[in-house]
């Protein structure tokens, strides 16, 4: 795992009414300040990668649909500079990616239908001077493909 990221298998709690899906709560012992709540969605097919923030963690989870998530670690001087993850994460894994300042990231939706990621970040957006840092899907520095692979 890349130093710094934190998974959470979040608990679905089915009735008869529908679902409840925990997402974050303050006693978590890696919960960090939530600075604002957004949402976007994915169509079928769609990668929304690379980017990385330097000042930002993300508290990231899907909770419709399914999407491929991956995350590079391409900060100096990390013990996990180099490495990639990769969750899927959904209606049928809901989880929850912490990630930290500086590791690149994306998802891919692979669901049929449209996906609908929430953030959680502790640092507000900032119109004038937005800490994203972005390269292409594609990045050539950047050891991942988002291609589907049947293993």
């Amino acid at each position: 795992m890349i130093q710094g990221v934190v998974t959470k298998k979040l608990r679905l709690m089915p009735d008869e009414r529908g679902r409840l899906l925990e997402i974050l709560r303050k006693d978590d012992p890696d919960y960090l300040p939530i600075a604002q709540v957004y949402m976007t969605t994915n169509y079928p097919g769609v990668v929304k990668a690379w980017h990385f923030h330097k000042k930002q963690s993300d508290q990231m989870t899907c909770v419709k649909g399914m999407v491929k998530v991956a995350l590079y670690d391409a900060r100096e001087g990390s013990p996990t500079k180099g490495e990639v993850n990769e969750f899927f994460v959904g209606e049928y894994n809901p989880m929850l990616i912490v990630i930290p300042p500086g590791i690149y990231h994306g998802w891919k939706c692979i669901s049929e239908g449209e996906s609908v990621v929430v953030n959680c970040p502790d640092q507000l957006y900032n119109y004038e001077n937005p800490d994203e840092h972005r390269a292409a899907h594609d990045d050539p520095n950047i050891p991942y493909k988002w291609d589907i692979v049947f293993k």
